[in-house]
């Protein structure tokens, strides 16, 4: 593992950390609120824009670059991978179905089941909300498994293996069954004054792009997560929970279609 006491590092915004590089792969801890990469209106402050100055260390001519492998959303926080070659770029994205992705959520309520699998195809309106529909033809099939970690009076706390990568999945299949993850202003069905998303991208398990071994990576759970649940490292032991969530299935059926202005 490389350590960081170098130049570049004074390029990094505070809350974006480094939590492992080498030459073809660069693994950071990503802050809620920050952009993976551009949109129309923000171009700088996003996490690709700061590790591109990280790896060029501030030195305009370099051409030392970083590549997309995948995303977060902005308000989602976590453990995020970028290549540092094209070469490792393809090669993880190729094989990026074979990638453990574990999130943390916080959900109001308790689910009835302790754990289980939600399934639905997911397809995208003309104002970019995303919604569980039956037909084939208009969404891509997608698959979250959940198992509870915790329960306090108000809220539940998640596991989430995302099985298939589809945007806003998570976000969009909790909502779905009833229990929309805290702080979701966009899919949430109830006023929610919480300030901040509770879902973290919190554990990544992938084969290095030429190695082939195989890497894991968790990023620190933020502290809003411990002010909705409380201890969620005690919570995780002493659930004693089994390594996947193998719960009964939630095929989500005739959803309404949200409307598209």
């Amino acid at each position: 593992m490389v350590k960081h006491s170098n130049p570049g590092a004074r390029h990094l915004p505070r809350g974006l950390s480094i939590l492992y590089e080498d030459r073809d792969i660069l693994v950071v801890d990503k802050p809620a609120g920050l952009l993976t990469i551009a949109t129309d209106a923000e171009k700088e402050r996003t996490a690709y824009h700061h590790l591109t100055e990280y790896v060029r260390k501030g030195q305009a001519r370099s051409r030392n670059r970083i590549f997309i492998v995948h995303r977060l959303d902005r308000e989602t926080s976590g453990v995020l991978v970028f290549a540092k070659t094209e070469e490792a770029k393809f090669t993880l994205q190729e094989h990026w179905d074979e990638t453990e992705k574990v999130y943390l959520a916080v959900v109001p309520g308790h689910l009835t089941r302790p754990e289980g699998v939600i399934e639905s195809y997911l397809a995208e309106n003309t104002v970019h909300v995303v919604y569980s529909t039956n037909n084939p033809d208009k969404g891509k099939w997608s698959r979250t498994a959940y198992r509870v970690v915790c329960e306090t009076k108000e809220h539940s706390l998640l596991e989430v293996d995302l099985l298939t990568g589809r945007k806003h999945q998570i976000r969009v299949h909790l909502a779905n069954i009833g229990h929309p993850v805290v702080g979701d202003k966009k899919y949430g069905q109830v006023p929610d004054s919480h300030g901040h998303l509770a879902l973290h991208a919190y554990r990544l398990s992938f084969a290095h792009p030429f190695t082939g071994r195989r890497l894991q990576f968790e990023a620190k759970v933020p502290s809003h997560f411990y002010k909705l649940v409380g201890n969620i490292e005690s919570a995780k032991k002493s659930a004693n929970l089994p390594d996947s969530a193998n719960g009964e299935t939630d095929r989500i059926e005739t959803p309404p279609e949200p409307d598209q202005n």
